[in-house]
């Protein structure tokens, strides 16, 4: 059994706020009846789930897509399509605040990590304790 939702965004930067926003509502309808054995899950989600969509805005213009999926195994699955078929990768720690945080936050956060290609970008999935 897994419960799923998916979410589809302009690619507009206040869609990085709405992406998590949506995240959060999905996260508190899901604790309701599968509460998280990981005390920090929700945050550690609504981290991924910004830092996933705030690198979709800048680095792969257009549209993008958010998929949540819990299942019963304890795993939360993040999704998120976009446009560029690059992967990510770690950059140097700018303490300037010009970035190269996220992707060392995700990895440090997630069970594991993904990156799919296809011929109109790419999704990375996340996989997370719930």
């Amino acid at each position: 059994m897994s419960i799923k939702q998916s979410w589809h965004f302009e690619g507009v930067l206040s869609d990085v706020s709405e992406a998590r926003n949506r995240a959060s509502d999905f996260l508190y309808g899901l604790a309701r009846t599968h509460p998280s054995a990981a005390p920090d899950a929700h945050d550690d989600v609504l981290i991924v789930v910004t830092e996933l969509a705030s690198n979709a805005f800048a680095f792969a213009p257009g549209p993008f897509t958010l998929t949540l999926r819990a299942t019963t195994t304890g795993t939360l699955h993040v999704a998120l399509t976009d446009t560029n078929p690059t992967a990510p990768r770690p950059r140097p720690f700018d303490l300037a605040g010009r970035g190269g945080v996220g992707w060392h936050l995700i990895n440090t956060l997630a069970e594991q990590t993904i990156v799919v290609p296809d011929p109109g970008g790419k999704t990375v999935h996340v996989f997370l304790p719930w």
